[in-house]
């Protein structure tokens, strides 16, 4: 899958208007300057072999050369990590969140708080992040004063304090904590109409005790499922939302990059999310994977 997806990488570089010979270009080089670049970097060569000589290189971790001449391994080994920072904190956040909502709107069918759980889940997920992040600088940066608006690095180049965490983290958050919540609530709701849950409500249990003891189990592969897809649009979120709020990931760099039409960088950036992304995915196989076991 991870083949694939770069080899789509390569070629949707190569169909942009322009070349990283022509983008890194000074102001008065000539075309026979421009071509000598293309030649040094190698872009007068077919289009498979470049893509050979970078997948070949992958499994020794050389991820390859900018157009700027810097290794990519180097460029990325300081936002990357930032990255995965803002990811798994607003990942853990979506999945306590989801989880705590899907469940309360499950103790409740069909009441008011049902209701406005589901339809205030169903809008968060509905609005961008980008228009999430605009009203987030707008109220606690703008107007209140209680947060920082962009993001300051120290001499590690990671944020200087936590608090710049907070509006990224927020952004990333609330359309998937929207997404998730519906689907909590719509796998435990399909569980409410198995037998053996039936049977523990006529029983006489308390309800939170039949969500966790019965209905939430059976309820596993699909939630893990569900949470594991968002990772995808959380690390796509990410992109827009670091560039934003100024944060030092991978946004920034991959955003300089298309701009660039550094091909390398470009694959640099998505092997290190998509080796991730497949890691989520594979984990919530697993999980599914058991959790259909024990039930059988």
């Amino acid at each position: 899958m991870l083949v694939v997806l770069l080899a789509v990488v390569f070629a949707a570089v190569e169909v942009l208007p322009g070349d990283a010979a022509s983008a890194s270009s000074e102001r008065g080089d000539s075309a026979a300057d421009v071509a000598a670049r293309r030649h040094l970097l190698g872009l007068d060569r077919p289009l498979w072999e470049r893509f050979w000589d970078w997948m070949t290189a992958l499994p020794t971790g050389d991820l390859g050369t900018s157009a700027r001449g810097q290794n990519v391994t180097e460029l990325l080994a300081d936002p990357f990590p930032n990255t995965l920072l803002l990811g798994a904190s607003a990942f853990v956040i979506t999945v306590v969140l989801s989880l705590a909502l899907g469940c309360w709107a499950a103790a409740r069918p069909g009441r008011l708080v049902d209701r406005i759980v589901g339809h205030t889940a169903t809008a968060a997920f509905a609005v961008p992040e980008f228009v999430i992040s605009v009203l987030l600088l707008l109220v606690l940066s703008l107007w209140t004063g209680w947060l920082p608006a962009v993001t300051v690095t120290g001499a590690d180049g990671s944020p200087a304090t936590w608090t710049m965490l907070i509006m990224p983290v927020l952004a990333l958050v609330v359309p998937q904590t929207g997404w998730n919540t519906r689907i909590v609530r719509g796998a435990l709701a399909d569980q409410a109409a198995t037998p053996h849950v039936e049977a523990a409500y006529l029983d006489g249990l308390p309800t939170l005790q039949v969500l966790l003891r019965h209905a939430l189990p059976g309820a596993v592969p699909t939630i893990a499922t569900g949470i594991a897809t968002s990772t995808g649009m959380l690390l796509g979120g990410a992109v827009v939302v670091e560039t934003l709020f100024n944060y030092p990931g991978i946004g920034s760099v991959l955003a300089g990059a298309v701009a660039a039409r550094d091909t390398p960088l470009i694959a640099g950036v998505v092997i290190c999310a998509g080796a991730v992304i497949s890691l989520i995915l594979l984990a919530a196989d697993l999980i599914r994977a058991r959790a259909l076991g024990a039930r059988a």
